[in-house]
C-alpha cells in the first residue's frame, strides 16, 4: 500500500488517556478532506496531497454566532465530524457553538451554517466535555441527519444531556427534529430508516435504540439491550433486514431483526483474571449481508477503575458470520475513536492503550467483513480518524506524549 503524508500544522500532543475526537476525515470524489483541531477544514488532491481549499471557518456566520466566549483550552471548536452531502461536506463541530456547516466541495466556500446550541443548549463550565458536541452526521440521496448533544450536571449533581438528532436538506433547512435527554453516541441510514445509538440514558428516554422515519423523524421502532444502568449502546449499523448493535449494557454484539433478537454474541462480558474482574465495552459495529465485525475498547474493572489485568478480547475486532458464529478475531492494540466504512471494508484507527502505553501499537488497520484483517500501516503516533473508499485510504495521526514517557511521538500529519 503506498502511503503519502501532508503536515496538518501544530497541535498539543495527546496524553496517555483518551480525551475525545478532535480531528475527522472523508474522502470526497479525487479530494481527501481533513477537520482539525483548531476549526479548520483543508481539502487535499488525493493523489498528490496538494492543498486545493482551506476554510478557517467565518467568524461572522450565523453557525459561529457566540463563537468568541469559547474556553482557551486549544481544541474547543474542533472539527469532530465529517460527511460528504449535496456536493459539498457536512462539518460538525465540538465548540461552544456546536456548529453545523455545509462546505461547497470545488472551493470549502461555506454554504449554510447552523448553531445546535441554540437547540441543546450553551456549555455550562469552561472546559471542552461540557462544549456542545456534534457527535456524528451521515446522509443520503435526500438528506443529512446529524445527531449533537450537550453533557451538564442537573440540579442535584447528577450527569445529564440535552440532545437532538436533526434532518438537513441541501439548502440547510431543518426538515425535522428529534429531541431527546439520552446521549447519541452514533447514526446510520438506510431503506428510509435512521438509527440513533445512545450510550447513556440517565434521564426519561431510555431508548438505547431507537430508529426513526427518515421522512417525518417519527419513532418506529425502540430497543434495550439486556443489563441495568445508564449504559446502553456503543453503536448500531443498518443492513437490508437487521440491524446490528454493539450493546454497552452486557457487552454482547446483537443482531436485530422484525421479529427481535436474531443472535448475540458474547464479546467483552466480565472475565475473571486473578483477583480481578474484568470487562471490556463493545464500541464499534458495521454489519453488511456478509457478516458484522465488532471492535471493543478499554478494559475496565467491576470494582475502581485501575487493573493490573486484561481482558482477553480488549482492543479487538471480532467478525462474526451472518448465523452468529465467530469467524475471526484480530487485536487492534488500542482504542479506536471510530471506524470508517465502504461495503465490506473497514478503516480502524489504531489511538493510544493508556495503560501498556505500547508505541508499537499505533496503526491504521483495513478489515474485511469476511475475511478479516488486509493491510496495517504501522505510525509514530496515534492514528485518531480514518476513511475509506474503493481501497484508498486516509487517516489523522496526532502527537502523543504519555505521562510516563521523555518524548513527543509522531506529528499532526494526514496519510493517504
Amino acid at each position: 500500500m503506498t502511503n503519502r503524508t501532508v503536515d496538518l500544522g501544530s497541535v498539543d500532543p495527546a496524553g496517555s488517556r483518551q480525551l475525545g475526537r478532535r480531528s475527522s476525515v472523508c474522502l470526497h470524489d479525487d479530494a481527501v478532506v481533513a477537520g482539525l483541531a483548531d476549526g479548520s477544514v483543508v481539502a487535499f488532491d488525493a493523489d498528490s496531497l496538494d492543498e486545493r481549499w482551506r476554510n478557517d471557518g467565518d467568524p461572522e456566520s450565523e453557525a459561529n454566532r457566540g463563537s468568541s466566549d469559547a474556553p482557551s483550552d486549544g481544541v474547543s471548536g474542533s472539527v469532530v465530524s465529517l460527511a460528504p452531502f449535496a456536493d459539498g461536506v457536512l462539518v460538525g463541530e465540538r465548540g461552544p457553538g456546536g456548529a453545523l456547516r455545509l462546505l461547497d466541495a470545488d472551493s470549502g466556500t461555506e454554504r449554510w451554517g447552523y448553531r445546535s446550541a441554540d437547540d441543546v443548549g450553551g456549555p455550562t463550565k469552561r472546559t471542552r466535555f461540557f462544549q456542545p458536541f456534534v457527535v456524528d452526521a451521515v446522509a443520503d440521496d435526500r438528506r443529512a441527519y446529524a445527531a449533537a448533544r450537550r453533557y451538564h450536571r442537573g440540579p442535584d449533581g447528577d450527569r445529564a444531556f440535552e440532545s437532538v438528532v436533526y434532518a438537513f436538506a441541501a439548502d440547510g433547512a431543518v426538515a425535522w427534529r428529534y429531541e431527546t435527554d439520552a446521549s447519541p453516541i452514533s447514526l446510520d441510514v438506510r431503506n428510509g430508516n435512521v438509527a440513533v445509538g445512545c450510550n447513556r440514558c440517565p434521564g426519561t428516554d431510555s431508548g438505547g435504540l431507537v430508529v426513526l422515519d427518515a421522512d417525518i423523524g417519527a419513532v418506529r421502532r425502540r430497543w434495550n439491550p439486556p443489563g441495568g444502568g445508564e449504559r446502553r449502546v456503543g453503536d448500531v449499523s443498518l443492513t437490508e433486514d437487521g440491524i446490528a448493535v454493539a450493546s454497552h449494557a452486557d457487552y454482547r454484539g446483537y443482531l436485530l431483526d422484525g421479529e427481535g433478537v436474531r443472535w448475540a454474541v458474547d464479546l467483552g462480558r466480565p472475565v475473571e483474571r486473578g483477583e480481578e474482574t474484568v470487562y471490556a465495552y463493545p464500541n464499534h459495529v458495521h454489519a453488511t449481508g456478509d457478516g458484522v465485525v465488532f471492535v471493543t475498547g478499554n478494559t475496565y474493572p467491576q470494582d475502581g477503575r485501575e487493573a493490573s489485568a486484561r481482558h482477553p478480547t480488549e482492543h479487538a475486532a471480532v467478525g462474526v458470520g451472518p448465523g452468529g458464529e465467530v469467524r475471526w478475531e484480530s487485536s487492534v492494540g488500542g482504542f479506536v475513536h471510530g471506524v470508517a466504512t465502504d461495503g465490506d471494508g473497514l478503516a480502524v484507527p489504531s489511538a493510544q492503550h493508556f495503560r501498556e502505553r505500547d508505541p508499537d501499537a499505533h496503526a491504521l488497520h483495513g478489515f474485511d467483513v469476511v475475511e478479516g484483517r488486509t493491510t496495517t500501516r504501522p505510525t509514530s503516533g496515534v492514528v485518531t480518524a480514518a476513511a475509506v473508499e474503493d481501497g484508498r485510504f486516509a487517516a489523522v495521526e496526532e502527537p502523543v506524549a504519555y505521562h510516563d514517557g521523555d518524548d513527543v511521538r509522531g506529528s499532526y500529519r494526514l496519510h493517504r
